[in-house]
């Protein structure tokens, strides 16, 4: 009697997407405004709110350059067909630094408000 195990995969597709839409609400919070129009008060004077937020978005940026720079190396097409395991791995760091540099842009959004 054999045993036959069935690895599973995922699609590339899905962590590339979940990245590009990870990456487009961090583009849009720092550079559209979104950011501005959520995390600053009406009692806040504008200029502090945006000095704030240029600290924030900063090293916010250092997360969202390490994420948008894993997702560009894992889906090189050589690295995802030779080693595909590899890309995976790439991608998920990826989805984790895109999701601390949104949660940085958030908390420190949220705590000087």
């Amino acid at each position: 009697m054999t045993t036959r195990t069935e690895k599973m995969t995922v699609s590339p597709v899905i962590p590339a997407m979940a990245n590009l839409v990870l990456g487009g609400l961090w583009t849009l919070s720092v550079l559209a405004g979104w950011g501005l129009s959520a995390f600053c008060g009406r009692t806040e004077s504008p200029q502090s709110c945006v000095d704030r937020l240029v600290v924030v978005s900063t090293l916010s940026g250092l997360f969202a350059f390490l994420a948008a720079t894993c997702t560009v190396i894992g889906l090189l097409p050589p690295l995802m067909r030779r080693y595909p395991e590899k890309s995976f791995v790439l991608m998920m760091v990826a989805t984790a630094s895109w999701l601390l540099a949104l949660g940085v842009l958030y908390v420190g959004g949220l705590v000087g408000r």
